[in-house]
């Protein structure tokens, strides 16, 4: 069996007979059959075939495939998009009358799935503080055909105990879905945590390079053949050829650039806890330092503190002035780019939470996400030095 290095180059490489040495592209919606016999047959089941590429295409395949090694899963589902893994995941298996319990930190439109689009389906949804064992386990005393959350969180960086509440979730008879997508593959793996599912916007960490959309769904052959396959087929959130052959080379380098950005992410978000000038101006929030709330939890999840911090520099007036100060970081609202990026949760990522919501879950209107990139990290920490010193 190959290392992980190994098979983030090579997992699921299917050559054709042209013998290519990079992974061929199939840009191709449909395939052709020698008979009308053999298209009955396919469409049959009698054999395994690619039919129709909203079904399976050799190019997703070969994407799914190296996923679903680097993750250690059974099996993988590739999507057109995070979010439409997110909903596809949980979409698949609960009816009306079901009940999903899911932690209340959440990325803004995760949130939207919860507490609008699967209550409008006639599912019950609970949100509890992702951080308290003993509210998981008040709501879960009832039973929950499902369990969702983020950790770390989209934009706070709240750190579950991915291991206990996965164990809550099973003995209550509950589906345990995580949203690994801050820690990415590289940094965290769930499913040796005890969760069933695994879900990722592959946009961020996987594409890493401000290209394409895509998301995954990693779980047992047995959940992928009973639900997501038989959901994803009919309702079609299928991921194109030719983004699966970009998600299939941003595999490549995944490693090698998670782990350079999130050395860069201690780096900075050590100096600026430690900066004099900074203090009692700017607070600092990162997983990789001790001042963190779950810093214990999150390193004995994690490799290392992944690659987003969040300052607070007070309030929405002071952010702003912050943000458009940096001459390095581009504003954006996306995370784990090869480019530094800058996002003011409370006025985009978040905004439909509305302030109440907002302060739930420590979204206050000072807070700034930062999404470290591969820049050099003293010129990162220039921009920051000079943009917090406004």
């Amino acid at each position: 069996m190959n290392r992980e290095a190994t098979n983030l180059i090579r997992g699921g490489l299917q050559r054709s007979q042209f013998d290519e040495t990079a992974e061929a592209a199939f840009l191709t919606s449909g395939y052709v059959y020698s008979s009308a016999a053999e298209a009955e047959a396919a469409f049959a089941g009698e054999y395994d075939r690619y039919i129709y590429s909203r079904y399976a295409n050799p190019t997703v395949s070969m994407f799914e495939e190296r996923l679903r090694l680097l993750e250690g899963a059974e099996a993988a589902m590739a999507t057109g998009s995070g979010m439409a893994a997110v909903f596809a995941s949980l979409a698949c298996y609960v009816s009306a009358g079901d009940r999903v319990v899911g932690s209340r930190a959440l990325f803004g439109s995760c949130h939207v799935i919860l507490t609008e689009i699967l209550p409008r389906m006639g599912v019950e949804t609970v949100l509890v503080d992702g951080t308290s064992l003993d509210e998981w386990e008040a709501a879960l005393d009832g039973g929950a055909k499902a369990v969702f959350l983020e950790s770390p969180s989209n934009p706070g960086l709240e750190v579950i105990d991915v291991e206990a509440v996965c164990e809550l979730a099973n003995a209550a008879g509950a589906l345990a879905i995580v949203d690994n997508v801050f820690a990415s593959p590289v940094l965290q793996k769930p499913l040796a945590l005890g969760a069933d599912v695994v879900v990722y916007s592959a946009t961020k960490h996987i594409d890493g390079q401000g290209r394409v959309l895509g998301g995954a769904i990693l779980c047992s052959e047995k959940f992928k053949a009973d639900h997501v396959m038989p959901f994803t087929r009919h309702t079609g959130p299928s991921l194109s050829p030719f983004n699966a052959w970009v998600l299939v080379k941003g595999l490549e380098t995944l490693r090698l650039r998670v782990e350079a950005a999130a050395a860069s992410a201690l780096t900075l978000s050590t100096r600026i806890e430690t900066e004099p000038k900074m203090a009692g101006r700017v607070t600092v929030r990162y997983p990789g330092l001790e001042s963190h709330p779950q810093h214990k939890l999150a390193m004995s999840q994690m490799s290392a503190g992944g690659t987003i911090l969040t300052v607070d520099v007070g309030t929405k007036e002071q952010a702003f002035t912050f943000m458009d100060g940096l001459q390095l970081f581009d504003i954006s609202n996306n995370v784990g780019d090869s480019k530094s990026l800058a996002t003011h949760p409370a006025t985009t990522t978040h905004r439909r939470l509305g302030p109440e919501a907002r302060a739930e879950v420590g979204i206050g209107d000072g807070m700034v996400r930062l999404s470290i990139g591969l820049e050099d990290v003293e010129d990162l920490w220039e921009d920051l030095d000079t943009a917090l010193a406004v």
